[in-house]
């Protein structure tokens, strides 16, 4: 190697370890989202401006000096730094994250502590050239219910006390009209308020339902993302060999109700969750195509995987007692479904749209073998956003599931029906208040979250607020009634 090649991969190190990281959260999906920090190089002084030894630039038309001895020989030295083209600088390097702590008591009997979690997430990015990004991302959850208090079962404490997770670990690579990312991403193909019916891709943590903000609810997938822009037209392709799954928790835990009640006279046992094996077979793919045209967004995808989300199997014994013996699987399933947007100037339009094929669904009836039929269905949402009066947003939703030749043990109707409603004003700069309402118009089934947000100081917010439950025990929301909370959340972002 020569010996300024050598010298030029040194001086990259070194600027690479001198800096330290940034990770913006950008959704995939998007050109911007691979490279949105992109800044462009340091321009360099021209060498017809560049001063002379005198620091004095040369007159135009001045005599040149006659050559000498030195330009005779001037092949045998180095040129001075000033006359050596300078390589093109990259972008600094930088760091971002937040510390969170939030604190929740549970008032119905029995009165309990249910989180005391404490968060810190970091996250860096930076440039290995200027075609070539990296990110790198991980978090530390601790949660100090299980250590302070002795409320839940000892497998659930093991489970939820202490937690590192790996965040968005990848390296995004651009080529022409081609985007590549490969690595742990978080791939988004849909959000509503509240709802993730279009959110296909992502894998979540359910163990606090779905009341953590989605960035943090969301869990990364080990994938290969292949992205084609051309004008208003954007492809995409996707590839996960290594799935990852929905975290559950362990039985006894606060949000741990994913089976249907057992049947009468029978007991309940849990088997550990099974999960895939890691082959070829098993892995996950789709496709996705969008169009932004006359102000509409709109995207179609079609995606195969291992669902994210487990289907209880069960299994019925009668020895030594009547017991129901659950066990948590994932099957695969065949998704196709659809996005829109369009933004009416006060007022923005949203849609989703997804078709389900192959999804177990549990029985509530003991002389079923395996306690799961396969069905089909088909889920839709449309929602409007309002924000015509002045520091206030208003948010309404209507939604339904309809499950094709509904088998009669399971528990959804053929149509499931429901609705969303959030209020959000600002109050200055500092105060925020919102309230989000989530409802089944199928039964009184239904979940309130108010909430109060204060941003004392720059980088920090505090915010305090309520969750209550509602409904039968077969309810979506409904069987987490004794689970109401008040809850405080202290966050520092850097």
């Amino acid at each position: 190697m020569h010996k300024r090649t050598s010298q030029s991969i040194a001086c990259l190190a070194l600027f690479l370890a001198s800096r330290s990281v940034c990770a913006a959260d950008t959704l995939p999906g998007s050109r911007e989202s691979l490279f949105a920090d992109d800044e462009p190089a340091a321009e360099q002084p021209s060498s017809r401006e560049a001063p002379s030894g005198d620091g004095e630039a040369p007159q135009p038309g001045a005599a040149e000096p006659p050559p000498g001895r030195e330009s005779l020989f001037a092949g045998d030295e180095s040129p001075p730094p000033s006359a050596a083209a300078a390589p093109p600088s990259l972008p600094p390097v930088n760091v971002k994250g937040f510390v969170q702590n939030v604190m929740a008591w549970d008032w119905k009997d029995p009165a309990h502590w249910s989180e005391m979690m404490t968060r810190f997430d970091v996250s860096a990015q930076g440039h290995l050239s200027s075609n070539v990004k990296w990110k790198l991302g991980a978090r530390i959850d601790y949660d100090a219910t299980y250590t302070l208090t002795d409320f839940y079962p000892q497998a659930v404490a093991d489970d939820q006390r202490f937690n590192v997770l790996l965040r968005e670990n990848y390296l995004d690579i651009g080529a022409g009209d081609w985007d590549f990312r490969l690595g742990r991403q978080q791939v988004v193909w849909g959000e509503m308020v509240g709802l993730l019916f279009g959110d296909v891709v992502s894998a979540k943590d359910m163990r606090q339902f779905i009341l953590p903000e989605f960035d943090i609810l969301r869990i990364p997938q080990w994938a290969a993302r292949a992205e084609y822009f051309k004008d208003d037209f954007h492809a995409e392709l996707l590839w996960i060999p290594v799935a990852s799954y929905d975290e559950i928790g362990k039985p006894g835990a606060e949000f741990y109700a994913y089976t249907p009640p057992p049947p009468d006279g029978y007991a309940v046992a849990f088997r550990n969750e099974k999960l895939p094996a890691r082959s070829l077979a098993n892995t996950n793919y789709g496709l996705r195509l969008s169009l932004l045209r006359d102000g509409w967004d709109v995207a179609a995808f079609a995606y195969s995987s291992m669902s994210v989300a487990p289907t209880f199997y069960r299994q019925i014994v009668n020895d030594p007692q009547p017991t129901a013996i659950y066990q948590a699987r994932h099957d695969r399933i065949n998704q196709f479904g659809s996005t829109l947007a369009k933004d009416f100037g006060a007022v923005v339009l949203k849609a989703e749209a997804v078709y389900t094929r192959g999804r177990g669904y549990e029985v509530t009836t003991a002389n079923d073998p395996n306690g799961v039929v396969e069905q089909n269905n088909f889920t839709w949402v449309l929602g409007l956003d309002y924000t015509e009066i002045a520091d206030t947003r208003v948010n309404v939703q209507l939604f339904q599931s309809h499950v094709f030749d509904r088998d009669p043990g399971i528990l959804p109707s053929t149509n499931e029906n429901g609705y969303s409603l959030l209020l959000n004003h600002k109050f200055g700069d500092k105060v925020e208040a919102q309230a989000l309402w989530l409802a089944s118009l199928n039964r009184t089934d239904s979940m309130l979250r108010p909430s109060v947000s204060w941003n004392f100081e720059k980088n920090w917010r505090l915010a305090l607020g309520v969750v209550v439950f509602n409904g039968p025990p077969v309810g979506y929301f409904g069987r987490y009634d004794a689970k109401d909370r008040v809850y405080s959340e202290l966050r520092y972002s850097f």
